[in-house]
């Protein structure tokens, strides 16, 4: 079992930034790759970035490369994602999830998620 909980949400303004947490627990966490998901309102939830157990390798949806970094710190089993240049289409309910493989883009793939942080960017 892997328990996570996310932090680090709020409402900043455009083209601001905020960094999310992922806290993470449990026996075989190093284990897993790690991702971030989202889901604004009225929408489906949506892959924003993934990163491999090691941390050797990431991968990002089109919409946010380049804004933003996700990364992790096996040593505190936490992973972070940082976001700049924050746009109001980059509000909603931002995910933390846990896989063992698997395409890291399909949210079908993981196994376990955290309760979501909400984020709110105003124009």
């Amino acid at each position: 079992q892997v328990q996570l909980v996310e932090s680090g949400g709020g409402l900043v303004q455009a083209g601001g930034s905020l960094r999310l947490s992922c806290a993470a627990s449990g026996r075989t966490v190093s284990l897993h790759h790690m991702g971030w998901f989202r889901q604004a309102p009225g929408k489906e939830r949506q892959f924003v970035a993934a990163i491999t157990w090691s941390g050797g390798n990431t991968v990002y949806a089109d919409s946010v490369k380049g804004r933003f970094t996700i990364s992790r710190d096996n040593a505190k089993n936490t992973v972070y994602l940082q976001m700049n240049s924050l746009k109001p289409e980059d509000t909603a309910v931002y995910y933390c999830a846990a896989t063992l493989g698997g395409r890291l883009e399909l949210m079908s793939n993981y196994d376990y998620w955290g309760q979501g942080t909400q984020v709110t960017v105003s124009s």
